[in-house]
């Protein structure tokens, strides 16, 4: 991993990527009321169109052995997206950073991933459980973005990611994997 502090100028120390994944391995609660950006942590993924331009769409992305996973149909624009291009950004605001991780996004079809990813969704709220095929998923209701059930599970795998303190003493850091 390369670490660019990009506040040196300022006099601040580099941010510590350890740090970062405590947080988010915390856990990110994304009901109204929890805490970080408008009141609760969004996240939002970023893919790119054909014609180059992109897209952003807040998701409801997990944090779970150090990458971020969300669902969506592959008929929906941002899974259209990811098939053309898995180039993609997931960004997140909690309460000590701000947090843009850039990676290639991968549908999973792992049972025992899938099953495990959709406990944790539940444990969080979301009724979700996996479908008959054990690949995807299926609920009573998603966001609207999302498409139709079944939705495929994508897994985020970084390449680099970027960090602005939001609390003191502040600072900036460049992570590249």
């Amino acid at each position: 991993m390369d670490t660019q502090n990009l506040a040196g100028r300022y006099e601040l120390p580099a941010l510590d990527w350890s740090a970062v994944t405590d947080r988010l391995d915390a856990g990110c609660d994304q009901t109204p009321g929890a805490g970080g950006g408008p009141d609760r942590h969004t996240t939002w993924l970023t893919t790119i169109d054909p014609d180059g331009s992109p897209h952003v769409t807040a998701v409801g992305a997990l944090w779970v052995h150090g990458c971020f996973w969300f669902q969506t149909g592959q008929s929906t624009r941002k899974g259209r997206n990811l098939t053309h291009d898995p180039r993609c950004t997931v960004a997140i605001a909690t309460h000590d950073f701000d947090l843009a991780v850039e990676g290639t996004a991968e549908i999973v079809t792992d049972r025992d991933t899938i099953a495990q990813l959709a406990a944790t969704w539940a444990e969080g709220g979301w009724p979700c459980e996996v479908d008959e095929s054990g690949t995807s998923l299926t609920a009573p209701f998603s966001a609207p973005s999302a498409g139709a059930p079944p939705w495929s599970v994508y897994r985020v795998t970084a390449r680099s990611a970027c960090a602005v303190a939001t609390v003191e003493p502040g600072g900036a850091t460049r992570w590249t994997f």
